[in-house]
């Protein structure tokens, strides 16, 4: 019963946390979505046959009169606690499954996504387009120096083409999701003075991706800054850290939903979905710390 309890408290703790972001998500979070639903219809399945069996357990002692009051009280008492646990659990996963039934990940309209291709295209050496995703990847190193979170001019000019795009016709309803993310090398002395971490770097390079596309027209209230820092790597990062691949921004396109009132009257009915990342089983810090800082 006591582990039981605890298994059922770390899910819904989850599930409330889970509730409390966004209705765009990343792939971490979409993956972890999915695997809190399976456990919580395990949890439920466990519930019932326990109060069941509780309840089974009830009836027989019932059923002898003159004995068993103590032990029947006691009984009475956890069955009614089964039951109020079984219940907020069914709950929680009926708000799940809600969720989940609302997220849809797919491309973007027919318009949009030539654009994003042209772009791409444009910058063959910058930016990664995954049309299934809706997702724009700009290579960090040639988006910012070592330890920055300074735009570099040449990211700069392909982010003003994305901010005409974005405030395009056929772009305008959706919201914009950047996402950074560094590679597992450590961060030096100077570079921590502002970033003290990869989490933070990565999160500051995303609101300086943001800055950008404000300042060049886009909506700030259509932007969203997201970090993984080193937790979400392309690649295994090497044993020193330092690995390019896997320190990216990426910009992920989603319909909007919710609170609409910047997006023009005729796109504020549009449902948003969320951005995807790749690898869910990269989640983890590496296991030594590297040697070189940036």
């Amino acid at each position: 019963m006591a582990s039981g309890t605890r298994f059922l408290s770390l899910g819904l703790g989850f599930i409330i946390c889970a509730a409390g972001l966004t209705g765009c998500v990343g792939q971490g979070e979409y993956d972890n979505l999915y695997e809190t639903n399976a456990a919580l219809k395990n949890r439920n399945a466990e519930l019932t046959r326990e109060r069941d069996e509780f309840k089974n357990s009830l009836d027989l002692l019932r059923s002898r009169l003159g004995s068993g009051e103590g032990a029947m009280s006691s009984l009475e008492k956890q069955l009614a606690a089964m039951t109020r646990q079984r219940d907020q659990a069914m709950a929680d996963y009926k708000n799940l499954e809600g969720r989940l039934a609302g997220l849809s990940f797919g491309p973007v309209d027919a318009d949009t996504d030539a654009a994003l291709k042209a772009l791409a295209d444009q910058y063959p050496d910058l930016i990664r387009y995954d049309s299934a995703r809706g997702m724009l990847r700009f290579a960090s190193d040639l988006t910012f120096d070592s330890g920055s979170d300074v735009v570099k001019s040449e990211a700069a000019e392909a982010l003003r083409a994305l901010a005409q795009i974005l405030n395009s016709a056929s772009a305008t309803a959706y919201e914009v999701v950047i996402e950074g993310h560094t590679d597992s090398q450590r961060i030096s002395a100077n570079t921590g003075k502002r970033h003290p971490t990869n989490r933070h770097l990565s999160v500051h390079r995303s609101i300086s991706v943001i800055n950008e596309l404000a300042n060049m027209g886009v909506n700030p209230g259509r932007l969203m800054a997201a970090g993984w820092g080193e937790f979400h790597p392309t690649v295994q990062n090497s044993g020193s850290g330092n690995t390019p691949q896997n320190r990216r921004v990426e910009i992920f396109l989603a319909k909007a939903r919710g609170n609409t009132d910047y997006l023009p009257a005729d796109a504020a009915d549009i449902t948003r979905t969320g951005p995807t990342t790749a690898n869910p089983d990269n989640r983890r810090p590496p296991t030594r710390q590297p040697d070189i800082s940036k």
